[in-house]
């Protein structure tokens, strides 16, 4: 570690939970983001200002004026750029010295198989069912941390299923939804998305410094509506298709 990054770095450096040691895995880290909408946004610039070493993001739409709402990586000057460039700007003036690798096409199976064994965490910041359970299979076959949430209204979520066992994300939702609310059908509010988003990187950065215990089998649900937490033990489930033989 360089004097310059201890120095943009003491704040963390001071806490027992981190150090020198914990730093320095940040700075290891390899860490692919998937989305960069609302949840995506504030996780990616946590992550990238905690040092955070390698970021690779990954989202193929392009910005539009509604989401400049929330997503708050994203400017008016970049309606109509891919969002993967457009956060991958923001991200490298946060900080220079993150490298960041921006995917602006659609992964198919075998590249997002391979980008996800190469990540010491993944963070799902999709919108939708299929997505979520198609990176959760592909993050259990590959004993990959995944740090998963959701916010719609206000309400948000958040689990993150840790290599070496159940639950997965698939123990949670044994179903494909057919149906499914969206924020375009029933909105959300900004802030909402922001909270589950910067919980999304410290979950992360907690999976690296191996922090875990407060993480296995927990799933949390946030109501902005009353400011209510609850803590829900979620339990693998033996007939899950995804992990049930773990």
């Amino acid at each position: 570690m360089t004097p310059t990054q201890r120095q943009r770095y003491a704040r963390q450096i001071r806490l027992d939970s981190v150090g020198e040691q914990g730093q320095q895995r940040l700075l290891d880290a390899n860490v692919l983001v998937i989305g960069l909408g609302g949840l995506g946004s504030p996780a990616a610039m946590y992550l990238a200002a905690s040092g955070i070493g390698r970021l690779v993001i990954s989202d193929f739409d392009r910005v539009e004026s509604s989401n400049l709402q929330r997503q708050i990586a994203h400017r008016e000057q970049d309606i109509g750029e891919p969002k993967a460039a457009s956060a991958k700007r923001t991200l490298q003036a946060l900080n220079p010295e993150c490298a960041v690798e921006a995917i602006d096409w659609e992964l198919d199976d075998d590249e997002l198989d391979a980008r996800v064994a190469a990540a010491d965490v993944v963070l799902d910041c999709t919108d939708n069912f299929a997505s979520r359970f198609q990176i959760n299979r592909i993050a259990v076959a590959h004993d990959t941390a995944l740090v998963t949430a959701a916010a719609i209204r206000r309400e948000g979520q958040i689990l993150t299923c840790l290599p070496g066992g159940r639950p997965c994300y698939q123990c949670v939702y044994p179903k494909q939804l057919e149906h499914q609310e969206t924020c375009a059908m029933e909105g959300v509010l900004a802030p909402v998305v922001g909270v589950m988003g910067s919980l999304q990187a410290l979950q992360a950065i907690q999976v690296l410094l191996g922090d875990t215990d407060a993480l296995r089998g927990t799933m949390l649900l946030f109501d902005a509506a009353t400011m209510h937490w609850q803590r829900i033990q979620v339990g693998g489930r033996a007939d899950c298709p995804v992990c049930g033989s773990s």
